[in-house]
Parts: structure tokens; C-alpha cells; sequence
């Protein structure tokens, strides 16, 4: 099946098509109107919301001055970055102007200092790049999503602690600098999913030391129990996001070797046996931060009566 395509009405009616023929097609509901004189030959399951906002993005830039670069959450769709939780019905789109912002049914347009160095090319679209899309969710979003974004950013590659860094020291001016400073600093491309980011979000708002990410725990003969998602050295306490994390080496991606290994259903039992308390929880614990943050420093409270053996390594940040 071919991918969605954006088609405009000029190139339908050039195609030979007519504007009922585009009507009908609508109201069946093979194809999707996504704003005036812009659709997507597709029906609406097709399209994921990030791929119906990908859409929307291009066709507002068709029809938008040459200096107008998608930004913020439509920046985020284009570095095929997360959006969790982040509204997808308007796009986003920046101008290099003192003035002149203004937000409509399907787009917001903002009016900002924007360096070329922070403008890229994606798929012909101009773009904010990855360090001034994730400044820009951070002043605008807050600081849980911006963490989510950011972490992803860094552990795809997109952009590096450094680079961000610098960017913050150029921007600190701007307004919202000092919120955007907060969420940057806090980044860490060892988080390997969105659940992992709000976790470690729910920790540090809840007061709970920061834990080690995805480290791997031995025993005294050095057999690998495993690598954990996360390990609160200080509280004896390991904490599990949505079931167990493979069991893989933290630079190729292979598996360990079977001897250095002990299979997932006996993880729990192995380093409880080595001292450590185990936490889990789903995606549905994360609404509830203070609750999770009460089970972690009760576990904690029952690890400080046993004695830890063995020993663990943790994942350098690179």
C-alpha cells in the first residue's frame, strides 16, 4: 500500500479531477480534507495523529511566507520525536519578527528571534533544529514533556548535551530561559522510552535521589542477574517500568552470554536474594508520582534490614 500523499486542489484539478469528485471522495471517506484546498488521499485510520499533523504542517507551509520554519510540537513531528500529551490540532510555525504572533483555527504563529544556525531542512520543510525545538517545548510545554522530548533527542542522536548547552548560553536572554535550563539540565539519553523519562520525572519531583539508569547487577561469582531500568544505590531498591528490561549489552545490543545471565521469572527472586528490593510499575503508576514515590521509599524501609552482596556497573552516559 502506497504512503499517504498530501495533494492540494490545484494538483487535483490539474489531474482532472473536480471539486465534487473531491467532495465525494471526503464525505466517503477515502480521502481526508486536512485544511482548505489541502487533502490527504487516505482514510482518516491511516494516518496516525502525528502523521495527520505532519500533513497539516505541510500544507500550512505551502501556503506561508518563505521565512516561516515549523516549530515546537510540529518540530517535534518532523525530527520524529515523541509528542505524548502534546495537542496536534494546530501547527506550529515561527517567523524571525518582533511582531505579529497570532493563533488560529489550525495554527499558531509565533513571532521570535530565530538564528540561521537554528533553522534545518527536513524533507524540503524549514525547521527549527533539534536544540531549539527542545528550548522551545520547554518554555511552552513544561518541564515533563520537554524531558520526554529531550531525552529522546539525545539517545536518537539528534542533538548532544553539549550542543544544548551552548544553546542555552546564547539564549539566555530569551524569555523562559530559566525553565528551558531546568529541563535541559535534567536530560539523559539512557532513557529508553517515554515511561522512563516521566519516571524519573515522578522521582525527582517527588524528592527521591536520582537512580542509576539501566545498570547491570552481579552477583559474587559475577553472574549478570540482569540489567535494571533503574537502581537507588543509597535505598537498596530497584525499580521496573513495564516488566523487565532485556537482558542486552549495553554497546552492540546483543545478548549477554547465557553464564553471565539469569532468565527474566527469576530475576526478582535472585536480587531479592542479593539484598536489593524490587519496585514494577505501568504506565497508569505515572499519574499517581506521589504513590510511586511512597511504594519505592517503602520498599526501601524493608531493604535496609538485609545485606547487600555482589555488586553492579552502571551505563556511562556518553
Amino acid at each position: 500500500m502506497d504512503a499517504p500523499q498530501l495533494i492540494s486542489r490545484t494538483q487535483a484539478l490539474a489531474a482532472g479531477m473536480s471539486d465534487s469528485q473531491l467532495q465525494r471522495l471526503c464525505r466517503s471517506g477515502k480521502w481526508q480534507r486536512i485544511r482548505a484546498g489541502h487533502y490527504v488521499n487516505a482514510p482518516q485510520p491511516a494516518l496516525t495523529p502525528a502523521g495527520r499533523h505532519l500533513m497539516l504542517v505541510l500544507a500550512m507551509c505551502e501556503a506561508m511566507s518563505e521565512d516561516a520554519v515549523a516549530s515546537h510540537c510540529s518540530a517535534l513531528v518532523l525530527h520524529g520525536l515523541p509528542t505524548w500529551s502534546i495537542p496536534l490540532e494546530r501547527a506550529h510555525v515561527t517567523r524571525d519578527r518582533i511582531a505579529g504572533g497570532r493563533i488560529r483555527k489550525q495554527l499558531v504563529l509565533h513571532s521570535a528571534q530565530l538564528a540561521p544556525d537554528e533553522i534545518t531542512l527536513i524533507n524540503g520543510v524549514r525547521v527549527t533544529t533539534a536544540p531549539r525545538t527542545i528550548f522551545d517545548i520547554a518554555r511552552s510545554a513544561g518541564f515533563e514533556h520537554a524531558v520526554v522530548c529531550g531525552d529522546s533527542a539525545l539517545r536518537q542522536g539528534l542533538t548532544t548535551a553539549d550542543a544544548l548547552g551552548e544553546h542555552l548560553r546564547r539564549a539566555a536572554h530569551r524569555r523562559g530561559s530559566r525553565q528551558a535550563a531546568r529541563a535541559i539540565e535534567f536530560l539523559d539519553e539512557r532513557s529508553q522510552s517515554i515511561g522512563e523519562s516521566r519516571s524519573r520525572v515522578a522521582f525527582h519531583e517527588s524528592g527521591l535521589p536520582a537512580p542509576e539508569l539501566h545498570a547491570r547487577v552481579f552477583t559474587e561469582d559475577e553472574v549478570c542477574v540482569g540489567r535494571v531500568d533503574f537502581l537507588f544505590d543509597g535505598l537498596s531498591v530497584i525499580g521496573e517500568f513495564e516488566g523487565p528490561s532485556d537482558q542486552r549489552g549495553e554497546l552492540s545490543g546483543t545478548r549477554l552470554p547465557a553464564e553471565w545471565t539469569v532468565a527474566a521469572p527469576d530475576r526478582d527472586d535472585r536480587l531479592r536474594a542479593l539484598g536489593w528490593e524490587v519496585v514494577r510499575w505501568s504506565w497508569s503508576d505515572l499519574d499517581d508520582p506521589a504513590q510511586l514515590a511512597e511504594r519505592i521509599r517503602a520498599a526501601a524501609e524493608v531493604a535496609g534490614r538485609a545485606h547487600r552482596t555482589g555488586h553492579w556497573i552502571p551505563t556511562p552516559r556518553s
